[in-house]
């Protein structure tokens, strides 16, 4: 009976959509009508009934014969996210983070070519950056930029490189395309990213991501501090344990 009542209430259409939107997901560059049907196993009309109720409704865009999902998915995303769920579950977290060190403990997610702050506890000593929730910066020059990169498939990171503006925020920014790739390669091996001053002369920051229960990095969280306050040894010494102890916590929001 119980069976019957799920079968029944069983939308198989919207089953249908959600595949279509997470084929999207898996292709930033992109898809044609025919391969959409061939991969989500559709009819050439059944998927063109998809992408274009997708793009009506402002989840997907049209590009000549080219299907891509909108930013409308990542504000999604960003309204959970940044609501009470995660982050309030994981405040008290990053407060402790931010008490034991007297440094800003901050999370993000990645946007586009930025990073987009959902959560911050502020440090006692003040940055020249001006930092709150929603606030967006770049993602290449930043630790928690870097270390969402990382989580990349290695197509969305090269579309990633090849469409997003880079340019020197300092003299110490990366901005040559390979040696940035090889950072992000190395945050990806090391399960950290430390950015020294390429935001801002001055600032230092170290971040490590967040994962869900599949293992995709969903947030990032960083402590951010004065160069003057702790070197780079110092950093990945004293200040990363702490990290990986509050990612740890947090993520166990995903399995509760």
């Amino acid at each position: 009976m119980g069976e019957e009542a799920a079968s029944r209430d069983h939308v198989g259409s919207l089953e249908r959509g959600l595949a279509v939107m997470e084929i999207l997901a898996r292709h930033p560059s992109g898809m044609t009508l025919t391969e959409m049907a061939e991969e989500a196993g559709l009819t050439r009309a059944g998927a063109r009934r998809f992408l274009l109720t997708l793009t009506a409704t402002g989840y997907a865009t049209q590009a000549g014969r080219v299907f891509s999902l909108s930013p409308r998915l990542l504000t999604v995303a960003r309204t959970w996210l940044g609501g009470a769920s995660l982050w309030a579950f994981a405040a008290p977290i990053m407060q402790a983070v931010a008490a034991q060190l007297n440094e800003a403990c901050s999370a993000a997610i990645l946007s586009g070519e930025d990073v987009v702050y959902v959560a911050r506890i502020p440090g006692r000593r003040i940055l020249s950056v001006s930092l709150d929730v929603g606030t967006r910066l770049p993602a290449y020059c930043t630790s928690m930029g870097r270390i969402l990169l990382a989580g990349l498939t290695s197509g969305e990171l090269d579309v990633f490189l090849s469409h997003t503006t880079i340019e020197g925020r300092t003299p110490k920014t990366i901005t040559d395309v390979r040696l940035l790739a090889g950072a992000i390669g190395k945050a990806k091996a090391d399960g950290f990213a430390i950015v020294d001053e390429e935001l801002e002369l001055g600032l230092r920051s170290i971040a490590v991501p967040i994962r869900d229960r599949a293992g995709s990095t969903v947030a990032a969280i960083n402590v951010s501090t004065q160069s003057a306050r702790f070197s780079v040894a110092e950093m990945e010494r004293e200040i990363l344990p702490a990290l990986l102890g509050a990612r740890q916590r947090i993520e166990d929001f995903f399995v509760v």
